[in-house]
């Protein structure tokens, strides 16, 4: 198969709409153990309610002639953040879910240009703030290079590229089943962790 032309966000930028949809569907399906995982340290926000959204986003990508009110679920999405005061590294990630989630939400409401970027650009970050927490460097420019390095970050690359790589194709009921599956990556977050 021969690589698309244009570098990473070109390509992301001329998906249709749905396909667009797909990629973002994935990427939040990759980063809910993150809430999940927030949700079981505190006892803040739900899961199953965050997924239940998901859920229906993968349903109106699958069956075209579904009905969904997303602005209605956009509103019960609202009410799922973590709490305002939180403003630990867990909320902080747990936070990105939503967001996210609510990106793609906007763009099935109506017309959101930029979400696809922002969905990708709120995973990448979400790394970027695990690194630097974990490798605790202060100088920046090494930072970046560690950044750039680290092993969880060429993975986000990578399934980034292979979701894209997916969505690329035409979106038959088969090729929406294996980018969902790209996308729980098989429990793994984002930043490499399991909700369990």
């Amino acid at each position: 198969m021969s690589q698309p032309t244009g570098g990473f966000h070109q390509r992301l930028q001329a998906l249709a709409p749905r396909q667009q949809q797909a990629f973002m569907a994935a990427l939040c399906e990759r980063l809910l153990p993150n809430y999940a995982l927030y949700a079981k340290m505190t006892g803040a926000g739900n899961p199953a309610g965050v997924k239940a959204i998901l859920d229906l986003v993968w349903e109106q990508l699958s069956v075209r002639e579904a009905r969904i009110d997303f602005e209605r679920q956009a509103e019960k999405l609202a009410e799922l953040e973590p709490p305002s005061d939180d403003d630990s590294f867990g909320a902080r990630r747990a936070m990105e879910v939503v967001v996210a989630l609510a990106s793609l939400l906007d763009t099935l409401r109506g017309d959101s240009p930029d979400a696809v970027l922002e969905v990708s650009r709120i995973s990448k970050a979400g790394v970027r703030a695990f690194i630097e927490l974990a490798e605790g460097e202060e100088d920046a420019g090494k930072l970046a290079k560690l950044v750039r390095e680290h092993p969880l970050m060429a993975d986000e690359n990578d399934f980034q590229d292979a979701v894209l790589e997916a969505a690329e194709s035409p979106l038959d009921p088969d090729t929406l089943k294996a980018i969902r599956r790209l996308g729980r990556n098989d429990g793994i977050s984002n930043l490499g962790l399991e909700a369990g």
